[in-house]
């Protein structure tokens, strides 16, 4: 695995032998963090490791360009090449790791006392690579500075920003690092958000994003305007009309007949081919203040034999785009989660031991760089094993990389020093339920 140590001294180099060895780590061990690799990562430290994530001077947006740019080799410029955005929410417990709150978690389908970030993938096909990662702050944070400086916040980024604001700036940034991307997709959390359209297509983005079934739009060109009023007959409208009702998603797409929907393939999967059917309109969206309306398609879709099941999308290419291709790259979506299993399954995204602002972004971002380089073999070596994954390939390194050969002795050193972190865990949580019932602390 020469070209696996070759990939990463590269890209480390500019900051630190030791992120070599966490990345070494990644493939290596059985948990992402720095003691776990340890002890099987030779020549590693556990301390100098935990330096590297929390206090090692090295700017983690930097080493993303390069993790965006060595993507973008691999996946853009191509007419399907998407930049998909996205969401994912880490369970943590405790208050004090930066951003961790009672928030939606997606990955449980509950609020749960959670970290989330926000990220950007890029795929082009079936293959995916993460490009860029934001931690989300909830206002709980933003109203605390005292939290914000212990968790090491900067003070640039003590400022409420929601979640489509995040994905905005990020889908921004890619577009100046050279990123090549031909469409921006997200799901209906971003859809509901009328500035994220808009800043998109202001910015020229041609973008695929989905909406929720409660989304409202007009078949005809509403025409908003100021009505006209007599003179001396009051105080002058200031609130725009339009000459037309708008209409929900969902209300629209029942009102087609069976035969308006177009079957169409969309791609070979493992379990057959898969088929849709779909049925799309150019309609027009106004956010009750703009001078005028934005003639964007708006999309049905839903899988053949599951009529009830349906996923609605806009967007705002141009109007003769044939509605497969539209189609094809709506369901490109599914990808992200692809994305985020393999992350979370293969190269530790959560196996993350760390609190501070820091810490979070550069494990985020070391493992994106590991995400790359196993999207890297998989296209490599597509031709000869195109049933190659990911942890195909995470199995084939671990094997390939010299491992720590442990003595028996080491061994149990590992073990007790495990036990002594798990015991002091215990007696902090101890500590902290008897200060909230005033009964004071444990002596042993």
């Amino acid at each position: 695995m020469e070209s696996y140590r070759g990939f990463f001294r590269n890209r480390t180099r500019s900051f630190s032998g030791h992120a070599e060895h966490f990345l070494r780590g990644i493939f290596q061990s059985d948990r992402v963090n720095a003691m776990r690799i340890e002890e099987v990562v030779p020549e590693s430290d556990q301390q100098s490791m935990q330096h590297v994530l929390s206090d090692a001077v090295w700017d983690h947006r930097e080493v993303l360009r390069q993790v965006s740019r060595d993507a973008d080799a691999l996946l853009g410029g191509h007419d399907d090449s998407c930049l998909l955005v996205d969401e994912s929410g880490f369970a943590k417990k405790g208050v004090k790791s930066a951003g961790v709150g009672r928030q939606w978690n997606g990955r449980l389908g509950k609020v749960e006392n959670s970290q989330v970030g926000v990220f950007a993938g890029l795929v082009q096909g079936s293959q995916v690579a993460l490009i860029d990662a934001r931690l989300y702050l909830p206002k709980s944070w933003i109203d605390d500075p005292k939290r914000c400086e212990q968790a090491k916040i900067p003070e640039a980024d003590r400022v409420l920003r929601s979640k489509s604001e995040l994905a905005l700036q990020m889908v921004r940034d890619a577009r100046a690092n050279g990123v090549r991307y031909a469409w921006v997709a997200a799901d209906g959390g971003y859809g509901k958000e009328p500035e994220f359209l808009r800043g998109l297509d202001d910015d020229g983005a041609t973008f695929m994003i989905d909406v929720h079934k409660d989304q409202r739009f007009y078949v005809e060109d509403p025409q908003p305007h100021i009505p006209a009023t007599d003179p001396g007959r009051g105080r002058p409208p200031s609130r725009p009309i339009t000459t037309s009702t708008a209409v929900a998603v969902e209300a629209w797409a029942a009102g087609h007949a069976a035969h308006a929907w177009q079957h169409i393939a969309v791609r070979h999967a493992t379990k057959g081919e898969l088929r849709v059917e779909a049925i799309s309109q150019r309609v027009w969206f106004w956010n009750n203040h703009e001078t005028h309306a934005r003639a964007w398609t708006i999309l049905a879709i839903r899988e053949i034999g599951n009529p009830t099941e349906i996923h609605y999308a806009v967007c705002n290419a141009p109007a003769d785009k044939p509605l497969a291709q539209l189609v094809r790259i709506q369901r490109q979506r599914f990808w992200i989660e692809h994305a985020f299993r393999d992350a979370k399954g293969q190269v530790g995204l959560a196996d993350y031991q760390v609190r501070t602002w820091n810490g979070w972004h550069r494990h985020m971002t070391l493992c994106a760089m590991a995400l790359t380089f196993l999207v890297k073999e998989r296209r490599d070596h597509q031709e000869e094993l195109p049933l190659l994954s990911a942890r195909d390939l995470r199995d084939l390194i671990a094997v390939s990389l010299p491992q720590r050969q442990n003595t028996p002795n080491d061994v149990i050193d590992a073990i007790i020093r495990r036990h002594h972190i798990r015991h002091d865990d215990i007696i902090r949580r101890y500590r902290r339920q008897a200060e909230r019932d005033g009964a004071g602390n444990p002596t042993k």
